[in-house]
């Protein structure tokens, strides 16, 4: 064990970590080592009369819980830390809930429903209730449960609550406290738990047994809370709740990182935390040991605009670094190609691999021009966050076999394979299993199981076909006790038909479901031998979908897929950090988005999105936006994101001001005089014109950040197109003039071929490289 652990930390860590005598808050500045400090913390409690068991750790991703039991090892042995109580929020309240299930009405083999589930039983009451499912959409409706468990309030709460049913009302939807009644029922008729009732109903068995309480607050002696300002209601009542007689408790997060309101979390625990507990030392740790002095000023400078906050001053010691470039595009397309060509340019000179490269983005649908120009350019990427590999079709089906046959009750489970693969089992039938069982209030398992006691009668050819699947699943069910989670698993797949299904044909939608489930059976075979090396012996199928279940977008990354430029959304990228950044569409009603409305609370989230973003940079931070965007199908004017201007301009280098005013032909004359000696075929041979430090380092500010157009972007017809050509001036064109494209920015005419409508040009654009435009159909104009 390193003795000299804490001598390593800074005054400010040091302290946070020494301190143990009552409620702690430490406000972690992004890069400023807030894992080391947790992770030294609880190494020092061990080191103090505290045993792994009396720590109760909690964090919001698998990830981080593995990587902080990791660094703890190394400190205090591997044994040691085994045994400690860390994990996600519902990885550690869903072990509590097995053990104590029987306190609030579940068995300890409880399903746990993921979203989709939630939402196709949300579906399914909908319709049952004979509402209009264009009126109740699932997702809102799902969303309002949520929100509404999130805050502690049952179904009986929301029901006497005016406010609520007000709203409900006003958004056309009354009988939502009704759907949400009745979802609370069938979840509990098929002893199953959403993500959210892993909350709700660890609060509950705390409320509601204080014995319970009291061997859970006997125990945890030391609570730790990482990411304190993304918890919701739930999560912060519950640790108060068990922090409630010792007040031993530590959050550590940083207010100014607050970006998760859609889902549920709550600001205000991180900012009156001290008002909930009074006695609470602060500490604040403001070194930022990842980004430049640059980097770490600008963003400074940017989120002190907010006014709800704790007040901090992050620095930084590394080197000064170079300001944060400011892009200017003329489209959408044209900021792929600059920040594209940008990559290059830094690979080239500071010999950067693909993995140093983020770009990020407000929302998933501006990945596409970046995906484009890569592709073009044979560079390889990825995209974070995507479909999640538990989230694909015939991984669900067979995780559903899984849990069906773990819990039989489960509702969701059983609608999604009782015909799959298909055997002849229609959805009329699958109707009259639910009537019967809705209406006898038993499971859709029991009524299947005993259909004459339910009132169904089905036909000799319909009954043979439920009688073999019910065979079929009690078969594995008689499985599940004495075969470990790979043995039954293996056993299903074969069995259930899902393996000769995926495979009655070679297209390679079916070559990738099969991978896709050959390497399900890995992850199960990995995951039993990985917990009998480590001394654990449950490796059941019930334990394998507690593992399973909750897995977030991060957790199930491979880190061995890293040789890749990063794609992601901003959202996605907080907790990461990149050698170089991107944070392209930097424009108004884009970032900040058009939802924020007159919302101060919203702007001021969307600025520390924003503030996210810049921080997750060491070394280089780029900001891009376009003048012109395809947004909805249609091309839009843009302004620059009002966040621009919350930067000190001191520390951005901004580019040359190209409005289609009279800048227009001052930047024509540049692009003539640096491309005099001959235009380079390669798009990305000279530097970008929109980073031309030297002519644009002393322009004042509002030159280049205010808006050409008006703030809110407005919808341009093509009619109203000012770039769109006229036949003659498409007749006009001749080799050797400069044009202004709509979407591909300045470019010189390099030759022109064919007649009338025939006529084409080949341009060679500064970003985009050469392109070959027929002028009857190019939107352009001729400016030298």
């Amino acid at each position: 064990m390193n003795a000299n652990y804490i001598e390593e930390l800074n005054e400010g860590q040091r302290a946070a970590v020494l301190y143990n005598d009552g409620p702690s808050l430490v406000i972690a500045g992004a890069g400023s080592g807030k894992t080391r400090v947790l992770t030294y913390k609880i190494a020092y409690l061990l080191e103090n009369n505290y045993q792994p068991w009396n720590i109760l750790a909690l964090t919001f991703t698998n990830k981080a819980a593995r990587e902080m039991k990791e660094r703890i090892a190394r400190q205090v042995g591997a044994q040691r830390a085994r045994h400690l109580w860390m994990g996600t929020f519902h990885s550690i309240f869903l072990r509590i809930l097995h053990v104590e299930a029987a306190n609030i009405g579940f068995t300890s083999q409880f399903t746990i429903y993921d979203t989709s589930d939630s939402k196709s039983l949300v579906r399914s009451i909908i319709k049952e209730m004979g509402l209009d499912e264009k009126v109740y959409k699932p997702g809102s409706v799902q969303a309002r449960i949520s929100n509404a468990k999130n805050h502690l309030v049952s179904p009986a709460g929301y029901a006497a609550n005016k406010e609520a049913y007000e709203g409900d009302c006003a958004a056309k939807m009354p009988a939502i406290r009704d759907i949400y009644r009745r979802y609370w029922e069938r979840c509990r008729q098929a002893d199953a738990m959403d993500f959210d009732d892993l909350l709700f109903y660890t609060f509950i068995l705390f409320r509601d047994h204080p014995e319970v309480l009291a061997r859970y607050q006997e125990q945890f002696r030391y609570i730790l809370v990482d990411e304190y300002q993304d918890t919701n209601y739930a999560q912060h009542s519950i640790v108060l709740q068990l922090a409630k007689g010792h007040q031993h408790v530590c959050v550590v997060g940083d207010d100014a990182q607050s970006i998760y309101s859609f889902r549920g979390a709550d600001i205000d625990n991180i900012l009156y935390f001290t008002k909930v507990y009074p006695d609470t030392k602060v500490f604040k740790l403001e070194q930022n040991y990842r980004s430049t002095q640059t980097i770490v000023c600008a963003a400074n400078s940017l989120i002190e605009k907010n006014q709800r906050q704790i007040r901090k001053e992050v620095f930084s010691e590394k080197e000064k670094g170079e300001a944060i470039g400011v892009f200017q595009a003329y489209s959408d397309v044209e900021e792929g190609d600059i920040v594209i060509n940008k990559i290059a340019e830094l690979r080239r000179s500071e010999h950067y691999v693909y993995s140093d490269f983020a770009i990020l983005y407000r929302t998933n649908a501006q990945s596409r021009v970046f995906e484009e120009a890569m592709r073009k350019r044979g560079m390889p990427y990825r995209i974070y966050g995507g479909l999640s590999f538990y989230q694909r079709k015939e991984i669900k089906d067979v995780i559903a076999y899984f849990r069906l046959v773990v819990n039989p009750n489960d509702e969701e489970a059983f609608k999604r394979i009782i015909n799959y693969p298909a055997r002849g089992i229609g959805e009329t039938t699958v109707g009259k299993i639910i009537a019967a069982a809705t209406e006898n209030n038993v499971s859709l398992w029991n009524a299947l199981c005993e259909p004459l006691t339910y009132g169904l009668n089905f036909n000799k050819g319909t009954h043979t076909k439920l009688q073999g699947f019910r065979d079929l699943i009690v078969s594995f069910i008689e499985g599940v006790a004495e075969k470990n989670a790979y043995e039954i698993g293996t056993e299903i797949i074969r069995q259930s038909g899902i393996i000769n299904d995926v495979c009655q044909d070679n297209s390679p939608e079916n070559l990738s479901r099969k991978e896709n489930i050959e390497e399900l059976v890995n992850g199960v075979s990995d995951f039993c031998a990985m917990r009998l090396e480590e001394g654990n012996p449950n490796v059941s199928l019930t334990d394998f979908l507690s593992e399973v279940s909750l897995l977030t977008d991060q957790d199930s990354d491979k880190d061995g897929d890293d040789e890749k430029i990063t794609l992601m959304t901003v959202h996605s990228a907080k907790g990461l950090e990149f050698k170089n950044v991107f944070v392209v569409g930097m424009e108004e009603n884009l970032f900040p988005s058009g939802m924020v409305g007159d919302s101060p609370r919203a702007l001021e989230e969307e600025r520390r999105l924003f503030y996210v973003a810049i921080t997750r940079a060491e070394e280089h931070c780029f900001l891009s936006y376009a003048r012109t965007r395809f947004r909805y199908g249609k091309m839009e004017f843009g302004s620059p994101s009002r966040f621009l201007k919350d930067i000190d301009i001191r520390f951005l280098r901004l580019p040359q001001d190209t409005g289609l005013g009279s800048k227009v032909d001052e930047e024509a004359g540049h692009f003539r005089r640096e491309n005099s000696g001959g235009f380079s075929r390669s798009p990305h041979a000279r530097e970008s014109l929109y980073n031309s430090e030297k002519e644009t380092s002393q322009r004042p500010k509002q030159q280049i950040i205010a808006p050409s157009v008006p703030r809110n972007l407005k919808r341009v017809t093509p009619s109203a197109s000012p770039v769109a050509p006229s036949s003659a001036s498409a007749m006009a064109v001749q080799q050797g003039q400069l044009i202004e494209h709509e979407r591909f920015g300045l470019g010189e005419v390099i030759n022109v071929e064919g007649n009338g409508d025939n006529a084409k040009a080949t341009i060679r654009f500064k970003n985009a490289g050469d392109k070959q435009l027929l002028l009857r159909f190019a939107r352009f104009k001729i400016i030298g």
